[in-house]
C-alpha cells in the first residue's frame, strides 16, 4: 500500500478502469480514495460490458465521461484515451498496462524512478515501477515490500527450496492480503523476467572484464 501511494503521489493522471471486480476490490477502492484526496485527475474507462459504475464508484467518478473500451476496438479506444489524456506524445510517459482490478497510473516524466542495472541494487520502488511495466500487477501487490535482493532470493526459494511449500505460502497471502486467487501466469512470467534480469547482469559484468584485460 506504502509503494501505491507513493506511485501516486508521484503521478498526474489516475486512470480508473472500471469493472464489477474493481468496484469489489479494497484495495482498489482504498487506491481510488487515496488519488482522489489527493486531487489527482481520474479518468475513468470501462473495461467490461454491460457494466454499470454504482455504489462508491459512482459517487467517486460522479459526471464524468468515460471511455468505453468494450465499444470500440483496442487502437480506436486508445486513440479517444490519448486524446482525454491531451497526451501528443506517450512515448514520453510512463504508463501501466492494466488489467480489471487496477487502476493506470500514468506518471510525470521528471519522476521516473530510474532503475540500477543490477537488480540487486533495486528498491522497492525500482521493483514496483518493473514489475508494473511488464503488466504483472498482482505480483505488485502482493510484493508490495520486496526489493530486489528479496526478489532474487524468492525465485531462488522457488527453484532450489521447497516449490510446494512456497506456493502455498504465496496462494495464503495473495488470499489474505489482496482477497484473490494467485495467478500462476504472473508467478511464471516474474521467475522468467527475473532469469532474465539476472543473465543481463552477468553479460554486462563479462563485458567489463573483458574490455577491462584488454
Amino acid at each position: 500500500m506504502d509503494a501505491m501511494a507513493q506511485a501516486i503521489d508521484r503521478s498526474e493522471i489516475i486512470i480508473i478502469c472500471m469493472s464489477e471486480q474493481y468496484r469489489q476490490s479494497n484495495f482498489c477502492r482504498a487506491e481510488a480514495h487515496y488519488a482522489f484526496q489527493r486531487q489527482r485527475r481520474i479518468v475513468p474507462v470501462l473495461m467490461q460490458k454491460h457494466y454499470k459504475p454504482d455504489g462508491w464508484l459512482l459517487f467517486l467518478i460522479g459526471q464524468l465521461l468515460y471511455i468505453d473500451f468494450t465499444k470500440y476496438e483496442f487502437l480506436r479506444a486508445m486513440e479517444m484515451l490519448s486524446k482525454e489524456l491531451k497526451v501528443t506524445d506517450v512515448t514520453n510517459r510512463s504508463i501501466s498496462s492494466v488489467p480489471v482490478a487496477q487502476a493506470i497510473i500514468v506518471k510525470d516524466p521528471s519522476t521516473r524512478n530510474k532503475r540500477p542495472p543490477n537488480i540487486l541494487e533495486w528498491t522497492q520502488l525500482n521493483v514496483q515501477d518493473w514489475l508494473i511495466e511488464h503488466n504483472l500487477q498482482q505480483m505488485s501487490r502482493l510484493l508490495a515490500h520486496c526489493n530486489g535482493q528479496s526478489l532474487v532470493y524468492l525465485n531462488k526459494h522457488i527453484k532450489y527450496g521447497e516449490p510446494q511449500q512456497t506456493l502455498k505460502s504465496l496462494y495464503e497471502d495473495c488470499s489474505r492480503h489482496l482477497g484473490e486467487t494467485l495467478s500462476l501466469i504472473e508467478l511464471s512470467c516474474l521467475q522468467s523476467l527475473i532469469d532474465q534480469q539476472k543473465r543481463l547482469v552477468r553479460t554486462s559484468l563479462c563485458t567489463q572484464g573483458g574490455n577491462k584485460g584488454q
